[in-house]
């Protein structure tokens, strides 16, 4: 365990920040499942509305910096892909 006042509040500012990314990343993973689920029903009008809910929660996260803006661009992508596949076919 730290010593210094100042390890100490970096200790509790972790902590904080650490439960408030892990918010983020929940929410924004949960998305991402809704829209694979989706897909993997073969349901393109629901796959395309959770595509778009999926779309605002990642970029809420690259916003707070919980993810990177590459991985959510890949991300967004990939996903994009599907769901129009699936409206394809």
């Amino acid at each position: 365990m730290a010593h210094h006042k100042d390890a100490l509040k970096r200790i509790r500012q972790n902590e904080k920040r650490s439960l408030r990314n892990k918010s983020v990343r929940t929410h924004y993973r949960n998305r991402v499942r809704e829209v694979r689920e989706a897909v993997g029903k073969g349901d393109a009008e629901a796959a395309g509305a959770a595509l778009d809910k999926a779309i605002r929660s990642i970029d809420n996260a690259v916003s707070k910096n919980v993810l990177h803006r590459n991985t959510a661009a890949r991300y967004k992508s990939r996903l994009s892909r599907a769901v129009a596949a699936v409206k394809a076919s």
